[in-house]
């Protein structure tokens, strides 16, 4: 098929030179008797420049040659013979003739030279496009398909396929255009290896019935591979470098935690080991107040060490994703009360104020999750307050399907451009030397609530600094159910 609509497209040409010479003579042979024969000769090179022009070389110089014959058939004498009795008419004919075919090969050369300069032009164009569409792409599968898209814009394509090479160590899958259907069966009209330095990526194979690749879009869509190559290449590098940032971060993630954890397991280690060794030494009577303060000791600092592990575990579930929020409607002020009453021995040396109204909706939030919230965000106002310094717990619905809880202290503010990164792990602004904690509560705390659709933030006030988060009033759409006479709040 297209060797076939080559032929015909060229055909075409020819016949189209002929028949413009053909016009041509009809013209000149009905004005012959006021045209002398030296102005016909000039006239017939102007369809001779033409055919060139429209239809190439060739055709060009088939219309020199039937110019010839006709000129000498129906203008020279003799005519209608192609005899010629006169010497001064052999060289009119002659010269005719090498003026005719020497025009239609100089029309014919800046024609050729005309189109190459397009070529080329339109080749820096494509290549320009390419260099632009690829030069901001990292993703290996977008790469594919803007290769193959332009590769297929570009040459016209019927079908294009970018099939993943042998490069194990970077894998691809095979992009098709157009992606409905089985994939090709017919071999493809061109192929064109993906290559780098570093082995064979892949390859291009494009499929077009209309007709053969020219010798320029052969070298063009070599072109296109190799830049193409170089672009996955540089995907390969980036996606490289980004794996060793993240293994890179991992490693001093790990050496922050193991040097954090390690400090804050030993204090509360070394206070258990000694009071339960003062308890086994017999030294301490059984009835004697150093008895139960060894015991208080041993209590608290097992409690500290259970915030700090489930901390830990908190933060791995919230990284891994796998922290599912167990909702159920609660009441706030219950869960604020229970943390408050647990907290008791920690906060003697501040005032803790609640603002918490009995009238609050019921929110569906997970019980023990939210309660860690709240642990979290006194201890760290625990940690940061000066003694006897107010901390104030208020809640109330801001108008827009959330409710607005604030826990806050008067401790010290925090600069503007750290208070986005307060919640990140290990992030410490102020205190970080004679303050104790592994850097997490803050960030468990953002994990927690992104989990139960709420978000938390952190405002400065004129004196000290407030923790605010939102959390939504609905679930599954459904508004908190009303609370049965005996259930209300006393």
């Amino acid at each position: 098929m297209p060797v076939i609509s080559l032929t015909a497209r060229v055909a075409t040409r020819y016949i189209f030179a002929t028949l413009t010479i053909g016009l041509t003579t009809a013209l000149l042979y009905l004005w012959r008797a006021s045209l002398g024969t030296p102005l016909m000769a000039l006239l017939y090179l102007l369809p001779v420049g033409l055919s060139t022009a429209f239809w190439g070389l060739g055709p060009g110089v088939l219309t020199a040659v039937w110019a010839f014959l006709a000129f000498n058939y129906f203008f020279i004498e003799p005519r209608l013979t192609l005899v010629v009795h006169r010497t001064e008419d052999t060289l009119v004919l002659l010269v005719f003739l090498v003026v005719a075919v020497a025009i239609s090969q100089l029309v014919g050369r800046a024609q050729a030279g005309l189109a190459a300069a397009r070529a080329r032009e339109r080749e820096a164009t494509r290549l320009y496009e390419l260099s632009t569409a690829l030069a901001g792409l990292l993703d290996v599968q977008a790469l594919g398909r803007t290769l193959s898209e332009l590769v297929k814009s570009t040459f016209q394509a019927d079908r294009v396929e970018l099939a993943a090479g042998g490069d194990e160590a970077f894998p691809f899958s095979t992009v098709r255009l157009p992606q409905e259907g089985p994939g090709a069966s017919a071999a493809p009209t061109r192929a064109a290896v993906l290559q780098t330095a570093r082995g064979q990526l892949g390859e291009i194979r494009l499929w077009r019935d209309s007709a053969p690749l020219s010798d320029s879009e052969d070298r063009l869509l070599r072109t296109f591979a190799s830049q193409g190559a170089l672009a996955l290449e540089r995907a390969r590098l980036a996606e490289a470098e980004q794996r060793a940032r993240v293994l890179e971060e991992s490693d001093r993630l790990k050496s922050a935690i193991l040097s954090s954890v390690s400090h804050e397991l030993r204090t509360p280690l070394a206070t258990i080991k000694a009071a339960a060794t003062s308890l086994r030494s017999g030294e301490v009577g059984w009835d004697s107040a150093a008895r139960a303060e060894l015991l208080g000791a041993i209590d608290d600092e097992a409690d500290q060490l259970n915030r700090l592990v489930g901390n830990l575990l908190d933060m791995s579930r919230i990284e891994a994703g796998a922290l599912r929020p167990s909702r159920q409607w609660n009441l706030l002020q219950e869960i604020v009360g229970g943390v408050v009453e647990r907290m008791r021995p920690l906060t003697g040396q501040h005032q803790l104020e609640i603002a918490v109204p009995e009238d609050l909706p019921l929110v569906p939030v997970d019980y023990v999750q939210i309660e860690q919230v709240f642990t979290n965000l006194i201890s760290n106002c625990l940690k940061y307050a000066p003694p006897h310094t107010l901390i104030r717990v208020q809640a109330r619905p801001n108008g827009s399907g959330l409710l607005l809880v604030e826990v806050s202290n008067q401790g010290p503010t925090v600069p503007e451009q750290d208070l986005a990164r307060i919640f990140d792990k290990f992030y410490r602004i102020t205190a970080a030397d004679r303050v104790t904690g592994t850097g997490l509560g803050l960030s468990i705390c953002k994990g927690i609530l992104e989990a139960h659709g709420g978000r938390i933030w952190a405002e400065n006030l004129p004196v000290g600094l407030a923790f605010k988060f939102t959390l939504p009033l609905t679930w599954d759409g459904s508004p908190p159910p009303s609370l049965p006479p005996e259930a209300e709040p006393q």
